[in-house]
């Protein structure tokens, strides 16, 4: 009888650790309900290499919000691209949305770069300043060519 408690126990744990590294994992990822706490704004950039759904958002460094969807425009040929963002973080209407590296060899994240207007984006907007990611390749052959790749 004390084994058939024991492994109760036991397992009982094991389920609890794993029900809490399942809620963990999807409040990191960003799955949690909070929709309402959220606001989505969009953007269309040249290149979006290295960014992907679930990429951070950062502004100063802070984790503000995520890339929720990526898509190409058929028209246009860019990435347009949604940000959801915490609904705390107000964001001036003339900010700029850039793809920045963590260093050499770390991953790509999405940096909202402040502007200094009065006004802030709201629900849906779109960030027209955008500069897309730049290709570590293209500027190590440009370095060794000494000027443009051919």
């Amino acid at each position: 009888m004390a084994e058939n408690t024991t492994e109760v126990l036991v397992g009982g744990v094991v389920l609890a650790a794993a029900i809490g590294f399942a809620v963990f994992g999807a409040q990191m990822a960003g799955l949690g309900g909070g929709g309402a706490d959220q606001y989505p704004l969009t953007a269309s950039f040249r290149s979006l290499e290295g960014v992907s759904v679930g990429t951070d958002v950062r502004l100063a460094g802070v984790k503000v919000g995520t890339v929720t969807d990526v898509s190409l425009n058929p028209d246009t040929y860019r990435a347009d691209t949604i940000v959801t963002l915490r609904s705390t973080t107000q964001v001036p209407d003339d900010s700029a949305i850039i793809i920045s590296s963590e260093g050499l060899l770390g991953g790509n994240f999405v940096e909202i770069v402040p502007g200094g207007s009065p006004f802030y984006f709201g629900s849906g907007d779109e960030i027209v300043d955008t500069q897309g990611a730049v290709s570590l390749v293209s500027l190590l052959l440009k370095f060794v060519s000494g000027g443009e790749p051919k």
